[in-house]
């Protein structure tokens, strides 16, 4: 009589090693959108800084002409060239941001449209602040070399106007942080940041909807650098739910 052991193994024994390594990356990638995120706050508020530096087009002695508009804005050069790699690097970062915002939100939102509206203010923030910094080129270098400015004083005019309004206008980020409210009301996202949005981001809507639309950048930049590092330290438990 001969005696015949049999021994079976799982069709996936893999699994477990496959759930152990997507419970080591999730944390740390989670971490990395919101890092994102908080560099491109901190990359809007620097927009609105180098912007408003460049202050040529509002000085009393060019109120109602635009005569030497140029040559005083040829000394504005380096600043511009320093708000032009800003204001586009905070885009890109703020797309980042975007998309991870999205995914967080989308667990435990249900069928709601909320993180799809913040997915979307912040998306078009991004495609505002890349157009704000748009002219850039076509401006700087011709300030930035040769022995003079080779561009019409009314073009430099309009060009700062154009840079002094833009970049601010961030009336889509505050729909952002009111999607993101509406979404900690589904209990989605800890509740201060709910908050956080409904006020920093409802006001940002409120003076981007009014003529005062250039006053919602430092508003919503503020909500975005606040949002974000709550995401990075303040969201433990939605981290300890992925450990």
């Amino acid at each position: 009589m001969s005696t015949h052991v049999a021994t079976s193994n799982p069709v996936r024994s893999d699994l477990s090693f496959e759930d152990d390594r997507t419970a080591t990356t999730t944390p740390s990638g989670s971490r990395l959108w919101a890092l994102s995120g908080l560099g491109a706050g901190l990359l809007g508020v620097a927009t609105i800084v180098t912007s408003s530096m460049v202050d040529v087009v509002y000085r009393d002695e060019f109120k109602g002409t635009t005569d030497g508009v140029a040559n005083a804005l040829e000394h504005k050069a380096g600043v511009l060239f320093a708000f032009h790699s800003i204001t586009t690097l905070g885009a890109v970062l703020m797309v980042v941001f975007a998309a991870g915002l999205f995914r967080r939100l989308r667990r435990g939102a249900g069928d709601s449209i909320a993180p799809t509206v913040a997915f979307a203010g912040l998306l078009g923030t991004a495609v505002v602040s890349v157009m704000g910094a748009g002219l850039d080129t076509e401006i700087m270098m011709p300030l930035g070399v040769g022995d003079g400015p080779t561009i019409p004083d009314s073009t430099a005019s309009f060009y700062n106007n154009w840079i002094g309004t833009i970049p601010w206008v961030w009336v889509l980020a505050g729909l952002a942080g009111v999607a993101v409210y509406a979404t900690s009301r589904l209990s989605v996202v800890p509740r201060w940041i709910g908050r956080v949005g409904l006020v920093m981001g409802g006001l940002a809507m409120l003076v981007g909807i009014s003529p005062l639309e250039y006053l919602a950048g430092p508003i919503a930049a503020l909500w975005l650098v606040v949002t974000s590092v709550g995401f990075l330290v303040g969201d433990r438990a939605h981290r300890s739910a992925n450990a």
